[in-house]
């Protein structure tokens, strides 16, 4: 019994890591390619270069989840508008959950991987103009909600 509390405890603490949103990356367009984020942040070519080949990497196996999730998520309102039972639908909200859950981790473990190519103070940098772009477009920045 105990070490089953202990299981449980420890898979809420990553669960709870990993829901926490990675500052500093999403910025909705690849602001390494940008000549002005490279020199605020000072990136060096070699980290400009990994950071595309991280996104290169993972950006279709993305696209590609995406569509799963939008062709489970048709399925899903295609059975409640049918009235389906609850059983089927079930069946599908958890299929849609999967792969919403999937498509996250993915996410958030490809913009982990940019975030390492990063130095510390350049870490902290883009924090900052992650924070002044959502500032600028009108969009709360994550992790102040």
């Amino acid at each position: 019994m105990r070490l089953q509390v202990r299981r449980w405890l420890f898979a809420s603490v990553v669960l709870l890591a990993l829901a926490a949103p990675v500052r500093g990356q999403s910025f909705g367009f690849p602001w390494w390619r940008d000549a002005q984020f490279q020199r605020d942040l000072s990136l060096t070519s070699d980290q400009t270069a990994r950071i595309e080949n991280l996104f290169q990497s993972t950006v279709g196996q993305l696209r590609a989840k995406k569509a799963e999730l939008d062709q489970q998520e048709d399925e899903l309102s295609r059975l409640i508008a049918a009235n389906a039972d609850e059983a089927a639908v079930t069946r599908q909200v958890d299929k849609v959950e999967a792969t919403r859950g999937y498509l996250n981790k993915m996410r958030t473990l490809q913009l982990l991987h940019i975030r390492q190519v990063l130095t510390p103070d350049q870490r902290t940098k883009l924090n900052r103009l992650h924070d002044q772009w959502e500032k600028d477009h009108g969009r709360r920045p994550q992790g102040n909600k």
